[in-house]
């Protein structure tokens, strides 16, 4: 009779939550290491709970270095939602992206935005967070699928960059008044801070963007690439995605300040690795 290892009640749920939630069984397996399961046991229980054969699970190793799929083409589906391509750059790669949102779901996610808008952060080099002259306006940020609009916004950039919900920070929408900007700076997080332990510590680094223009602004407003002289026009509905590596100063980018009106975008950054898992009692 072959042994079935002993799985607490607890540890069983964890297992089959996890995975039901779309994570990987290397994901699951690397989580348990991390708690001090040893990988022979953690490849036993996890074959036991799951059913799969356990000279499966002996051959798997976690990938890591997760990259996403560029969209190419005049018009790609994602996730049964039409979007439009209209300008493509190789270096950095960049996509210029119409009709990512409706007029509606632009409005709306302002209107659940607004009430809890704050003065918007930056990274800092301990890898916290602080106010910085270089990034005025305000923000706030959603939690994965926090309501159904949001849900269907991340699955839709799932499937456009072909990469799981659970490699995406949490959906973040900014305002800008007149003259409000975000100076020129990269996503990636930089190696030689103090901070890059700790903000690489849960999904790993950034790899890829998408700003989302939520608004017109009536001037300005826009995002520029200085790298490439590139400024791309804020248009209610469209979206610019660029994907970077680390150490890739041609994704250098700025919010531009507002001229006249107001600035509305949301924007999604997207990790090498999972974001946020859920953890093993």
């Amino acid at each position: 009779m072959k042994h079935r290892p002993t799985i607490r009640p607890e540890l069983r749920q964890w297992i089959l939550d996890t995975t039901r939630a779309g994570h990987g069984v290397p994901q699951v397996l690397a989580l348990m290491k991390q708690h001090g399961y040893d990988a022979a046991s953690s490849r036993r229980m996890v074959a036991e709970v799951l059913k799969i054969p356990l000279m499966a699970l002996t051959a798997t190793q976690a990938t890591a270095g997760r990259r996403p799929r560029h969209p190419v083409g005049p018009q790609v589906d994602a996730a049964g939602h039409p979007i439009t391509i209209s300008l493509g750059v190789e270096s950095p790669t960049l996509r210029l992206l119409q009709g990512i949102l409706s007029d509606d779901e632009c409005s709306e996610l302002i209107a659940l935005a607004r009430p809890r808008l704050k003065r918007a952060l930056t990274v800092s080099t301990d890898g916290g967070a602080e106010q910085h002259e270089a990034r005025t306006g305000e923000g706030m940020f959603f939690a994965l699928g926090e309501t159904a609009l949001i849900e269907r916004i991340e699955q839709r950039i799932a499937a456009l960059v072909d990469m799981p919900v659970i490699h995406g920070e949490g959906l973040q929408v900014l305002h800008y008044l007149p003259g409000q900007e975000y100076q020129p700076h990269v996503d990636w997080f930089d190696p030689s801070q103090p901070g890059h332990a700790r903000v690489t510590a849960q999904g790993g680094q950034r790899v890829a963007s998408v700003v989302m223009y939520l608004n017109t602004p009536e001037a300005g407003g826009g995002t520029g690439f200085p790298a490439i002289n590139l400024e791309v026009t804020a248009l209610q509905g469209s979206a610019v995605y660029f994907a970077y590596e680390e150490g890739d100063h041609a994704s250098l980018h700025a919010g531009l300040p507002v001229l006249r009106g107001e600035k509305w975008i949301a924007t999604k950054w997207l990790r090498e690795r999972p974001y946020r898992l859920p953890q093993p009692s």
